[in-house]
């Protein structure tokens, strides 16, 4: 069963409080895979970026790497700014989960077991297709800003600090692998 897929690899939806955000951000899930030539099992080994040339990182792992990263980070910020930053930890996991759900959209097969962009992903990035898919399942707007916002595409608006949580959880765990130096 599809859901039974999405929960065995999001296990970190498990972290969001709000029942009725946890449900609606896997149905997000659900959906996409509905949409999607791709099977829950193609995000374990496809990989996470078509921007990087034979990318070793699977999708699956740079995305429960960036749920984790932003959790952290909204914890410590949390922790050590005394109560001056509010941050919603809910928005920030279902934003983080959800930040890629439209590359599912974006990538299809290749034929020989690799990835490559769709002909849709050739007119929306994931982005785009992301927030439709967030708001076909009634997530709240800050979650869907987050999707939004992730990418490139929000350094033309103003975040709010989930956003930027995210934001920067993404580009930390993607930026090391085509911008590092090597001696």
């Amino acid at each position: 069963m599809l859901r039974d897929e999405v929960l065995r690899i999001w296990p970190e939806l498990e972290w969001i409080d709000d029942a009725d955000l946890r449900e609606k951000t896997t149905r997000c899930w659900e959906r996409a895979f509905e949409l999607s030539p791709l099977e829950p099992a193609d995000l374990e080994r496809i990989p996470f970026t078509l921007l990087v040339p034979d990318c070793p990182v699977s999708f699956m792992a740079h995305k429960r790497a960036v749920v984790h990263v932003a959790r952290d980070s909204a914890r410590t910020m949390t922790s050590f700014f005394d109560g001056t930053l509010t941050i919603d930890m809910d928005t920030v996991v279902a934003g983080a989960i959800l930040a890629d759900v439209g590359k599912l959209l974006e990538y299809e097969s290749d034929g020989s077991g690799g990835s490559q962009q769709s002909a849709r992903g050739k007119y929306l990035r994931h982005p785009f297709t992301g927030v439709s898919l967030a708001m076909e399942c009634g997530l709240p707007d800050a979650v869907s800003h987050i999707v939004a916002t992730h990418a490139g595409e929000g350094n033309m608006v103003a975040r709010t600090t989930e956003a930027w949580i995210v934001h920067h959880a993404d580009f930390m765990t993607y930026e090391p692998f085509v911008k590092r130096l090597e001696f």
